[in-house]
């Protein structure tokens, strides 16, 4: 009935119908949702015991049968954020504690859901999380709105702008000098490929000595380093680099925002 290579969520599934002589299927995967495919495929986000009934009918017979699923909780803390273009798995980071813990608090109090990325720079970052973003007209200037609060900065060696970098949007240096955090607003790095050399300057600039992993991945990969030190990397991608790619290529007007929205559909917290 069940074909699973791994039993740590988030798990992708396939259902395998033994009994395909009925003329109607319903599946119900436990989890609030529901499926009248004969074999079909469900994503199981988060951890937990789930039972799976089948309901197959044919003529006034009915037979249902029933399966217990267990999806253990990752190691890592990971949020999977749903957009219009698809899905992109962020693993946050422990180590940048207030944060993780800020991002998934809005996650599961549901204030990401419907935002758009405002702010969309092809070879740069694509940056989201303004409330005011949620039904904004056309044309709309955005990129201002938050919750209400900042968060201190949590600069941590070895956490860098790399691609795929989950890091917190910021006002600039002459109004915020402690470089606190936007409570909501975040970015998530595109970049672009660096040399060896542009390297070297950036560590000189920095103060900072990458290593040989950090600097393989900064110049095949790419990545912002330059924003090292200065706005706060909390999480990484793990999954979806190339949706991240795809919201960067839409076409964006003067002020950065896509000219067709693109949509944060919602953000779980996989636990």
């Amino acid at each position: 009935m069940v074909n699973t290579k791994d039993n740590t969520a988030p798990a992708k599934v396939d259902f395998d119908n033994q009994s395909k002589k009925a003329e109607t299927y319903l599946w119900d995967f436990g989890d609030g949702t529901t499926s009248t495919d004969i074999s079909p495929k469900h994503k199981y986000i988060t951890s937990g015991k789930y039972t799976v009934k089948l309901t197959a009918t044919k003529g006034k017979k009915t037979h249902t049968m029933e399966k217990e699923l267990i999806f253990e909780a990752p190691h890592d803390c990971l949020v999977e954020m749903e957009t219009t273009l698809g899905s992109i798995t962020i693993k946050l980071h422990d180590s940048t504690p207030q944060h993780r813990d800020n991002f998934i608090k809005l996650a599961e109090t549901e204030y990401y859901d419907n935002m758009l990325f405002h702010r969309v720079i092809n070879g740069f970052m694509i940056q989201g999380g303004d409330p005011d973003s949620k039904n904004a007209k056309k044309g709309q200037r955005l990129g201002v709105g938050g919750p209400g609060y900042t968060v201190p900065a949590e600069f941590v060696d070895g956490l860098i702008h790399i691609k795929g970098a989950l890091s917190a949007a910021r006002q600039g240096d002459a109004v915020n000098p402690e470089k606190r955090s936007s409570g909501s607003q975040f970015y998530l790095v595109q970049g672009k490929p660096l040399s060896a050399g542009q390297l070297d300057q950036m560590e000189w600039q920095k103060g900072y000595k990458y290593t040989a992993e950090q600097r393989e991945i900064l110049t095949t990969q790419g990545g912002t380093p330059f924003l090292d030190k200065d706005y706060t990397v909390f999480g990484q991608v793990v999954k979806g680099l190339d949706i991240i790619d795809k919201v960067a290529g839409v076409q964006t007007d003067g002020a950065d925002r896509p000219l067709e929205d693109v949509k944060i559909i919602k953000v779980r917290v996989i636990k």
